[in-house]
């Protein structure tokens, strides 16, 4: 096979998100929860490198060993494409891991949507971005909102996806030690399934062009001050870290809340913040960040619509 004439692609993004609200507003008959959230990206990353090979095999090589199993969701991503494609290339992949496991920040969903957008370059699959959100489905539900390429209004099972475009805004992420096990809080008895549904127009204006509809939140607080997260009691009472987060955010002015299914804790800034620096968390091992929202993913223009 000749070499193509792209064989590396080095430093590829892989941007956390956060649920600015997460509301449980129902139960399908198979089990799978019904949910209403606004997904917002960040411009907190993994890096991911890929280098071609021509014998068809998947290989990821980890920057810190150990940290993940050997068929991680970027070794699946990367043999779905090939599954789906019929494709006979092959590629190493190294991960540099930045962003924490079991933090409701998306971390492996996303590492498998840039796997998914990158080698469909590499690859020259020409596939669009419908096919590539078609394949990431299979790999977890939130894979296809960070193919997608922007930040989104999120219903249903995770599958359907409204993009939007939302204000400027500075975080306060903190992310405890310990993690929660996303299967045990579904399954609480405690976890409140009746949210009333929203819908996107009573926070968002359609600023329609060309008679498209393309929505805008002007404003985050009326969004922040209604939503809420459904699943933070019944994390919190499985990690009581949770709650810790909370109130070291409370005590430096912040209203935190618990992004996904957790443990990370994120907190909106106040315009004029006065923190030159992300604040010391009070114990060991927690992990802090300050991020930025971003409206549109780092690699939106590597797949066509």
């Amino acid at each position: 096979m000749n070499p193509p004439a792209l064989s590396h692609l080095l430093g590829v993004p892989a941007p956390a998100k956060v649920n600015l609200f997460l509301h449980v507003t129902g139960r399908r008959p198979d089990g799978y929860h019904l949910l209403q959230s606004v997904f917002a990206l960040t411009d907190w990353c993994d890096r991911l490198d890929f280098g071609w090979r021509d014998d068809g095999r998947v290989i990821r090589h980890d920057s810190t060993p150990g940290l993940l199993p050997d068929n991680d969701l970027c070794v699946r991503a990367a043999r779905a494409l090939q599954a789906a494609t019929g494709c006979t290339q092959g590629v190493d992949i190294t991960l540099h891991k930045h962003l924490p496991a079991e933090a409701g920040l998306g971390g492996g969903s996303s590492d498998a949507a840039s796997t998914l957008l990158a080698l469909n370059r590499l690859w020259s699959l020409g596939l669009t971005r419908r096919a590539l959100m078609d394949i990431g489905v299979t790999l977890g539900a939130d894979v296809p909102f960070f193919v997608g390429g922007h930040s989104a209004w999120v219903e249903g099972i995770g599958e359907q996806i409204t993009p939007l475009r939302l204000p400027s805004a500075r975080l306060l992420l903190v992310k405890p030690p310990t993690g929660a096990s996303t299967q045990r809080i579904f399954s609480s008895p405690e976890l409140k399934r009746d949210t009333k549904t929203a819908i996107l127009q009573g926070f968002a204006a359609n600023d329609a062009q060309d008679g498209v509809a393309s929505w805008r939140v002007h404003h985050l607080e009326p969004l922040l001050a209604w939503g809420h997260n459904d699943l933070q009691p019944v994390a919190q009472a499985l990690c009581p870290d949770v709650g810790l987060c909370i109130e070291w955010l409370q005590g430096l002015g912040l209203q935190g809340r618990m992004s996904g299914s957790g443990t990370a804790v994120f907190a909106v800034l106040p315009e004029g913040w006065s923190g030159d620096s992300t604040p010391v968390p009070p114990e060991a091992g927690w992990i802090t960040r300050v991020c930025s929202i971003r409206d549109v993913h780092p690699l939106a223009g590597w797949a066509s619509d």
